[in-house]
């Protein structure tokens, strides 16, 4: 089984993501894993990379590239990433985690020990940016869901009960 997770910031992907596969006993690779990858074998850092990777479209495109290679050659796993789901065309099971917006901006702020002021500001320029790198590069609208098969407000469960519901889906797939 083929299963995306994706969410924006602080919507608890990886947490899920983590939880869900030891619950199912399958691997997880993330886009951020993927992305620390490449910055390794570029001989960089993640601040490094990232600079980099702001000004170059082959990058993400990379990063969705290997996402959906490494779909094809497994029989069981779970990746997570806000448009994971856009380029396995193989998942059984596309899941989006939604949260309110001051919500995800009080976790990044435990999470990354930021003012929650600070945190907001940096969310609502990095999804505007994201948004448009989307557009631009994919012709994706990260705000269409349609693509999902499961959307899920994490401000109602804590991440091993979205992992549970996930794992009860599952069943049903």
């Amino acid at each position: 089984m083929i299963i995306t997770i994706g969410g924006l910031a602080g919507t608890g992907t990886s947490t899920t993501a983590k939880i869900l596969s030891k619950m199912l006993n399958m691997p997880f690779v993330s886009a951020g894993d993927i992305f620390r990858q490449m910055a390794e074998e570029q001989n960089m850092d993640i601040l490094e990379f990232s600079n980099l990777a702001e000004n170059n479209i082959k990058i993400d495109t990379e990063i969705d590239y290997r996402q959906a290679k490494l779909a094809k050659e497994s029989n069981n796993l779970i990746l997570e990433g806000r448009l994971s789901a856009h380029f396995v065309e193989n998942a059984d099971l596309k899941v989006w985690l939604i949260s309110p917006f001051d919500v995800r901006a009080e976790r990044i702020c435990e999470r990354e020990s930021k003012t929650i002021d600070i945190v907001k500001k940096e969310i609502i320029i990095r999804e505007k940016s994201e948004s448009l790198r989307y557009d631009e590069i994919h012709d994706i609208d990260i705000s269409n869901l349609d693509v999902y098969d499961l959307i899920i407000n994490t401000n109602s469960f804590d991440a091993e009960s979205v992992a549970k519901i996930i794992e009860k889906v599952t069943k049903e797939i």
